[in-house]
């Protein structure tokens, strides 16, 4: 379908929309026009292909990108109408009257269809009937068309801020091949393939200057007694064998976590959202924070892991007869809990964009004292959290207790995450009656 007759069908719907459309009363329980397209935007991206109605099923480093672009271009859209807030890209010209769930709705849609974000076309199709439902929504027609323009304006400058911005590129991590030495990363069971996504390392950054800007100071020394320790605890929490050290809570953290993060933080972001009353402009700018900051952490974090190229647990432990370390015992039948991915241990990429996440709530809500609870889809389990710093400590733990990752390849992606918020807290998304604007 040409995005002529998408355009076409979807004002169709929107006449058809507005005779129906429930009344204001049965509106209010909705989320905002912010919140549904952020749930509409992870549905399309992170949602596996299915016959019924296929998704994108991207990974976090992929899809957190994306999502970004989708929430930058609603934050400027929603943004220009307050005038509150420094934009991100551009303040349209805008009038306080204009609709700002159509322009909010409008920067999504534009988006989210775009080519460069490679949404199936069946979702597409799904996406125009959602668009056509967010605009009959809104009967003020002089509003609604304002709203269109301004939102339409947003998504054109985000995505023309985003051509040829490196997605999908050519750069892959360096495989050694059968020369691998002690310490160099190289696919491993179970698949033995190199990450298809590594071209993330090379992404143009939302806002940090470059992907090497917050690098870490790399891993251990392999010969050093703070690596031999971290090696022991996760040969010891991280084994898949039955004789593990590790509890039984230990192993149901180490899975809860292993649901794709950035649709489990997704559903966090929405719930906080509904329990602290925001409304749509403090929405705009809560989602366009944390995405827009988890997409530079996890950029930053595969230039960290390309740099790096440091081996994980499961080549560790069974090549260690060759690590020059007389602290570290090789295994060479060691499993870890979880599947290992196919890319660098250092930093861990989770830890990343968590790392991120954390101190970008602490940042908006003033406190770290906020608790909740959270149910992974890759457990079913439930676990709660009595402040949001309590969740970054618990997935550094977790990430050791699968077996993926060195723990200080867990803090070393924390700290990229806090380097990375405190840098857009900085530069980015303040009041414009602030002294520091940039």
């Amino acid at each position: 379908m040409t995005k002529h007759r998408l355009l076409i069908r979807t004002l169709v719907a929107v006449l058809l929309l507005a005779v129906v459309a429930p009344a204001p009363a049965a509106r209010a329980a909705l989320p905002d026009t912010v919140v549904q397209w952020n749930q509409n935007a992870t549905d399309a991206l992170l949602t596996a292909t299915t016959a019924a109605l296929p998704g994108a099923g991207q990974t976090p480093p992929v899809a957190t990108p994306h999502l970004a672009m989708v929430q930058g271009a609603v934050y400027d859209a929603v943004n220009a109408i307050d005038g509150h807030y420094q934009p991100y890209l551009v303040s349209p010209p805008a009038l306080a009257s204009y609709s700002k769930d159509a322009a909010a709705a409008t920067a999504a849609y534009e988006v989210l269809i775009d080519p460069s974000l490679r949404v199936p076309q069946l979702r597409k199709d799904d996406l125009a009937v959602k668009y056509a439902a967010s605009l009959a929504a809104v009967t003020d027609v002089a509003a609604r068309n304002g709203g269109i323009a301004v939102g339409h304006a947003a998504a054109s400058a985000m995505l023309t801020a985003r051509m040829n911005d490196g997605r999908f590129g050519t750069f892959r991590f360096t495989d050694p091949g059968p020369t691998a030495t002690a310490g160099q990363w190289r696919p491993d069971l179970p698949g033995f393939v190199s990450d298809p996504n590594a071209w993330v390392a090379r992404v143009t950054p939302f806002m940090v200057n470059s992907w090497d800007q917050f690098r870490s100071e790399g891993p251990n020394a392999l010969t050093s007694a703070e690596y031999a320790a971290d090696f022991a605890e996760v040969k010891a929490k991280g084994s898949r064998s039955i004789t593990t050290t590790r509890t039984a809570d230990e192993t149901d953290a180490a899975r809860f976590w292993t649901e794709n993060a950035i649709g489990m933080w997704s559903r966090m972001f929405r719930k906080l959202s509904a329990d602290r009353g925001l409304s749509i402009v403090e929405n705009a700018r809560f989602f366009g924070m944390l995405y827009l900051t988890g997409a530079d952490a996890l950029i930053t974090c595969w230039a960290d892991k390309a740099y790096w190229s440091f081996w994980r647990p499961i080549s560790a432990i069974r090549g260690a007869a060759n690590d020059g370390n007389t602290a570290t015992e090789a295994d060479e039948g060691w499993l870890p809990l979880v599947d290992t991915p196919p890319y660098p241990d250092h930093s861990s990429g989770h830890s990343c964009l968590s790392g991120s996440i954390v101190y970008t709530l602490q940042d908006f809500f003033g406190t770290d004292k906020i608790g909740f609870t959270e149910t992974s889809t890759a457990t079913g389990t439930t676990r709660s959290f009595a402040r949001f710093s309590d969740a970054i400590k618990e997935i550094i733990s977790a990430r050791v207790w699968s077996g993926l990752h060195f723990r200080y390849a867990d803090t070393s992606g924390a700290n990229i995450g806090k380097h990375v918020a405190h840098w857009r807290q900085k530069h980015y998304f303040q009041s414009m009656d602030s002294k520091n604007l940039n």
